[in-house]
C-alpha cells in the first residue's frame, strides 16, 4: 500500500490548495481503483475540499472562521486559557476540531475523483507560516 509524506510550506491563515501534487502521488502509483487517505499530522491547522474555481470562496471561509473563533485577546474569548504560543494558538486549536484533518477520497481510472470544481486544501489556523506534514496513503 502506498505512502507517501508532503510538506506544504504555509506563509500564515490561509487555504493552501495541494490537489496537483495528490494528483501526481496517485498518478505514479499506477492503481487504478482505490481510496486515498489524506492525513494532516498538526493540531492547528485542517483539511478541506472545497471549490478551487473563485478565490473568493477562499478568503470568506478564511473570515468566516476568523469571525467564528476569534483570537483569544478580543474580548469574546475571556474564558481561553491556553495562550502559551500566542492570541492565534488555542483559536488555532477550535478550528482544526470543527474540521476535518483527514480526508478519504476515492481514486477511479488513476485519478482522484474530485467534482470539476473541487480541490483539495490545507487550511491554515495559525498567523505565522508553518511547515505542514501530509501523509498520503493509497488502498487498492
Amino acid at each position: 500500500m502506498p505512502q507517501t509524506q508532503l510538506t506544504i510550506e504555509t506563509r500564515g491563515q490561509g487555504l493552501y490548495e495541494f490537489t496537483g501534487e495528490v494528483a501526481d502521488f496517485v498518478r505514479r502509483q499506477g492503481v487504478e481503483e482505490g481510496l486515498l487517505t489524506v492525513f494532516v499530522r498538526h493540531t492547528s491547522c485542517s483539511l478541506l475540499v472545497q471549490e478551487n474555481a473563485d478565490p473568493d470562496v477562499q478568503r470568506d471561509l478564511k473570515t468566516f472562521f476568523s469571525r467564528l473563533v476569534p483570537p483569544s485577546d478580543a474580548p469574546s474569548m475571556s474564558w481561553v486559557t491556553h495562550m502559551s504560543e500566542g492570541p492565534d494558538d488555542m483559536p488555532a486549536h477550535i478550528k482544526a476540531a470543527l474540521m476535518a484533518v483527514s480526508l478519504a477520497i476515492p481514486v477511479a481510472g488513476g485519478r482522484p475523483v474530485l467534482g470539476t470544481w473541487q480541490g483539495i486544501y490545507l487550511f491554515e489556523h495559525r498567523d505565522r507560516p508553518q511547515s505542514r506534514s501530509v501523509v498520503l496513503h493509497l488502498s487498492r
